[in-house]
């Protein structure tokens, strides 16, 4: 099969909320690092010719995994926020479609993954997004709650985001250039004027933010793996 994605993945951040000795994508899970779990999801799936990983400039981790030698996989230097680092990396994208995935999001299931990939090219780009289970509050900046918010069409931004590429790449130069918040690549393309698929993906999708989170990413990595050799 003809690879015709290129994945990003923005993997210069120090994740400060963890208060480890190292950014959280070079924590240890299970055998390997978060990082390395995260770029195996992605390396799954033929279609994907390349992948794209930006580091931080002073980055003393990467070149030590053993990951960092395949083929695949090149780097490039991030920048002070995500946006920059994605769009360093998407300047040695070729293929005609991208996903950015999040380092921190080891769990990605293959069948959400292809799933994102048809939804990118039917739509105007795509996301994997779960819905809103619990009740949401509005805070009043005083730690009480202001309002209850209604949670029908509200849902939580996950990744893969999946975008033609040179869409994404104007997207991202505009929207930086005018000093717009792009807290995600969907969110430089809502700036732009496009409305992305939501694609509902597992909730076992999770991100890697506070101590915890390893110990949950291990259990659904597991699952994975022993529903794979029933």
């Amino acid at each position: 099969m003809i690879p015709s994605y290129t994945a990003v993945v923005p993997a210069a951040g120090i994740g400060s909320r963890m208060a480890a000795d190292r950014p959280k994508q070079y924590l240890p899970l299970g055998d390997s690092t978060v990082l390395e779990h995260t770029l195996l999801g992605l390396l799954k799936h033929d279609t994907i010719g390349t992948i794209v990983v930006a580091i931080a400039e002073h980055d003393a981790w990467f070149n030590n995994l053993a990951i960092a030698r395949h083929p695949r996989i090149i780097t490039v230097s991030g920048g002070k926020e995500r946006a920059d680092s994605v769009l360093n990396a998407l300047q040695q994208v070729a293929t005609e479609w991208v996903l950015v995935h999040d380092a921190a999001r080891p769990c990605l299931h293959p069948a959400d993954l292809a799933a994102v990939m048809v939804a990118g090219q039917q739509a105007q780009g795509a996301i994997l997004a779960c819905r809103v289970r619990d009740t949401m509050k509005r805070g009043n900046g005083l730690g009480a709650i202001a309002s209850s918010v209604p949670r029908e069409e509200l849902w939580h931004a996950l990744t893969p985001q999946c975008f033609a590429t040179t869409t994404l790449r104007q997207a991202l130069t505009d929207a930086l250039a005018c000093g717009a918040s792009i807290t995600d690549e969907a969110s430089a393309m809502e700036w732009a004027g496009f409305n992305p698929a939501l694609v509902e993906g597992r909730a076992d999708n999770i991100k890697i933010t506070r101590p915890e989170d390893l110990a949950l990413a291990q259990f659904f990595l597991k699952q994975t793996v022993d529903s794979c050799q029933l």
